[in-house]
């Protein structure tokens, strides 16, 4: 299998600047992880687009900024990533992070769970949260501009 992220917008009209950087940056995030990147959908979608596919699949009715539908097969880490842009930008200001910053944080969480991490317990949670900032520290400076 060939490594592949793909960028859509299902009903948002959102812009992904740098999208080669990030494309490297999650590579050798999953390489980092001891894992082979694979084939990776990265959709950006509102809040109400969110909340159907969490009571759809996750049967959870609330809002989220992420759902991660995990297609990896062994070490091989594909999937789609679905991203609330609307939540980003608000979890931006609440945490006075600019939109880009928390979309690169929403996106390497998804990763990150691809790669097998879970958020499900407070230790849990804790490494994921470490994992997060450390690959947030890793990528390339035209990105964190």
């Amino acid at each position: 299998m060939n490594f592949a992220i793909y960028f859509f917008n299902e009903d948002v009209n959102y812009r992904i600047r740098h999208k080669r950087l990030i494309k490297d940056w999650i590579q050798k995030t999953i390489l980092k992880e001891g894992k082979t990147p694979g084939s990776i959908n990265i959709i950006l979608c509102s809040d109400e687009y969110l909340v159907k596919l969490n009571e759809k699949y996750l049967k959870h009715d609330t809002f989220t900024d992420i759902i991660t539908f995990d297609n990896s097969d062994k070490e091989i880490v594909s999937g789609d990533l679905y991203i609330s842009i609307q939540r980003v930008k608000e979890n931006a200001l609440t945490y006075l992070q600019n939109t880009v910053d928390e979309l690169h944080r929403v996106i390497i969480h998804g990763i990150l769970h691809l790669c097998g991490y879970d958020d499900k317990s407070e230790n849990e949670s804790a490494k994921m949260r470490a994992a997060e900032s450390f690959y947030l520290s890793q990528r390339p400076v035209n990105l964190t501009q």
